[in-house]
C-alpha cells in the first residue's frame, strides 16, 4: 500500500510540474520576447524590451498629426506630408498594414487620396511608418468654384460672401503638380480645402489655354466671341487666354466673318486659321435708341452718337456705353444683324451724387497717377510679352502701369507658354518683374495644335 501511495504522489507531482511548464511555454509562445501587443483602436503601442523593436500592427503608433498630403511615391511606397504648425515636410513609409479611411471612417485605398488633401494621420515616428490616414473630418471643401477673388496683398480670397485667409502653408496645385499663386488665371475653375477660416489647398479643376488667330489681316478691328467666355476686339498679334474646353468661335467685321469650332487644352496654345472667312460688301442697319433718363448720352465704339434719330451701324458687334449724371453707367455689347432695330437703355440711379463725384475724382486721380509709371518685364529675355491678351513687345520691355488685376503672358517658339496674374497697385512708382525661364515644349504642342474648321 505504501509503495502504491508513493507512486501516486510521484505521479501527481510530475503532472503538476508538467502543467506549470506547459503554462509557461504557452505564455512564451504567445509573447516570447515580452513585446507589448496593440490594444484597442487608437491605443498607442510604444513599449519594448531590450531589443528596441516595436511590433507594427494596424493600430501601432506613437505620433499623430493633421497635415497636407504633398507627395506620394507608390513605387517607393512612401507618402510626404506638410505639418501645419511648423510648416515642415516629413516622409513616411506605407505597407499592407497601413489603413486608409474617408472622412466618415469608411475604408478607402491610397489611390482615392489626392495630393493637397487635408488628412489626419497616425504613425510610428521611430520607424517612419504610416499607421493610419483619414481624410480629415475637420476640413471643409468647395469644388467647381467659378466666382472668387484673390487679394494677394492682404493674403485673402473671397468665396461667395465669405472671406478666407491664405497662409504660408497654402498649396496651389494643377494636375497634382505644385504651382505658384501667380499661375492662376481669373478664368480658372478652382477647388478649395481648408480648416476654419484658412484656405490650405487651392486646386485648379478647370484650367486655361491660349488661342491665337492666323491669317486675320481682314479682321483687325473686328470682334471675336469665344462661346460665352469672352468678347474681344481683334488686334494684331493678339494671344487670348481661354478656359479649357470646346467652343464655337464667332468672328465678325463689317458684316462679314463666320463661326468656327475650337478645342482649348490646358496650358497649350491653339492656332485658329480664319483666312477662309469672307468679308462681303459692308452692310448697315438702322438702330433707334431710347434712353431712360432721356438725358443719357450714348457712345458706340467710343464715339458719341445722336440718339434723336436712327443711328447707322455696320453689321456685327459694337460696344455701347450709356452715361447720365446721377446714374450708374452701362457698358454692354450689341449685335447689329438686320436692317432696322430698336434698343431701350435704362440706367439705375446712384445712391448719391456726391458718392459718384467722389468716385469719379478718385478714378481720375488714379488714372493720372499711373499714366506716367511703367511696368517692366526683365526676364526671361527674348520672350513675347502680352498684357491681357494684347502684344506688348519682346522682353525686356515695358508697358503703361494701370492699377488692378492683369494677366501677363510669356510666349517663345519651342517653349511652353506661361501666364501670370499680377495685382498692380496705384502707387506712384514703377514696377519690375523677373519671371522664371520658360520650359522647353517637349510635346511640340505650340506648333502642332491648330484648328481651321
Amino acid at each position: 500500500m505504501t509503495d502504491k501511495r508513493d507512486e501516486k504522489m510521484k505521479y501527481g507531482f510530475r503532472a503538476g510540474i508538467l502543467t506549470v511548464l506547459l503554462a509557461v511555454l504557452l505564455t512564451a509562445c504567445k509573447n516570447p520576447f515580452g513585446w507589448k501587443e496593440s490594444g484597442e483602436a487608437g491605443e498607442p503601442d510604444t513599449e519594448s524590451r531590450d531589443t528596441g523593436f516595436v511590433v507594427t500592427g494596424p493600430y501601432s503608433y506613437d505620433s499623430a498629426d493633421t497635415a497636407i498630403l504633398v507627395d506620394r511615391d507608390e513605387k517607393e511606397g512612401t507618402v510626404t506630408f506638410l505639418n501645419l504648425d511648423l510648416g515642415k515636410q516629413y516622409t513616411l513609409s506605407v505597407d499592407g498594414t497601413t489603413r486608409f479611411y474617408d472622412k466618415y471612417g469608411d475604408s478607402i485605398s491610397l489611390n482615392q487620396v489626392q495630393t493637397g488633401d487635408i488628412v489626419d494621420v497616425t504613425f510610428l515616428k521611430s520607424k517612419k511608418h504610416l499607421t493610419t490616414l483619414q481624410l480629415s473630418p475637420s476640413a471643409w471643401s468647395f469644388t467647381n468654384v467659378e466666382k472668387y477673388e484673390f487679394n494677394m496683398v492682404r493674403n485673402e480670397v473671397s468665396i461667395g460672401s465669405e472671406i478666407y485667409k491664405l497662409t504660408s502653408n497654402t498649396q496651389y496645385l494643377s494636375e497634382d503638380r505644385k504651382i505658384d499663386s501667380m499661375d492662376l488665371s481669373p478664368s480658372d475653375v478652382l477647388g478649395f480645402q481648408g480648416i476654419d477660416n484658412q484656405v490650405l489647398t487651392v486646386r485648379v479643376e478647370k484650367g486655361h489655354g491660349y488661342l491665337r488667330l492666323a491669317n486675320d489681316e481682314n479682321f483687325i478691328g473686328g470682334w471675336i466671341e469665344i462661346g460665352q467666355s469672352q468678347i474681344r476686339k481683334i488686334s494684331e498679334d493678339m494671344l487670348l487666354l481661354v478656359p479649357e474646353g470646346s467652343y464655337q468661335v464667332n468672328i465678325s467685321n463689317k458684316g462679314g466673318g463666320g463661326t468656327k469650332s475650337v478645342v482649348i487644352n490646358r496650358n497649350e496654345e491653339t492656332t485658329l486659321d480664319i483666312g477662309d472667312l469672307e468679308i462681303p460688301e459692308p452692310q448697315y442697319g438702322m438702330v433707334l435708341f431710347s434712353a431712360d433718363p432721356s438725358s443719357a448720352e450714348i457712345y458706340i465704339d467710343g464715339s458719341k452718337v445722336d440718339i434723336s434719330e436712327p443711328v447707322s451701324l455696320l453689321y456685327g458687334i459694337h460696344q455701347m456705353i450709356a452715361r447720365a449724371e446721377g446714374y450708374q453707367s452701362v457698358t454692354q455689347y450689341i449685335r447689329v444683324a438686320q436692317e432696322s432695330a430698336g434698343i431701350n437703355v435704362v440706367l439705375d440711379a446712384n445712391a448719391g451724387e456726391e458718392e459718384e463725384e467722389s468716385t469719379s475724382a478718385s478714378e481720375s486721380s488714379a488714372a493720372t497717377a499711373t499714366d506716367y509709371y511703367k511696368v517692366y518685364v526683365d526676364a526671361p529675355e527674348g520672350a513675347e510679352v502680352y498684357l491681357d491678351g494684347n502684344y506688348v513687345g519682346i522682353s525686356p520691355c515695358s508697358f503703361k502701369k494701370t492699377a488692378g488685376a492683369h494677366v501677363i503672358t510669356l510666349r517663345k517658339t519651342g517653349y511652353e507658354t506661361r501666364s501670370y496674374t499680377v495685382q498692380l497697385d496705384d502707387e506712384k512708382k514703377d514696377l519690375s518683374y523677373s519671371f522664371a525661364d520658360l520650359v522647353k515644349d517637349s510635346s511640340n504642342s505650340v506648333s502642332g495644335n491648330s484648328s481651321s474648321n
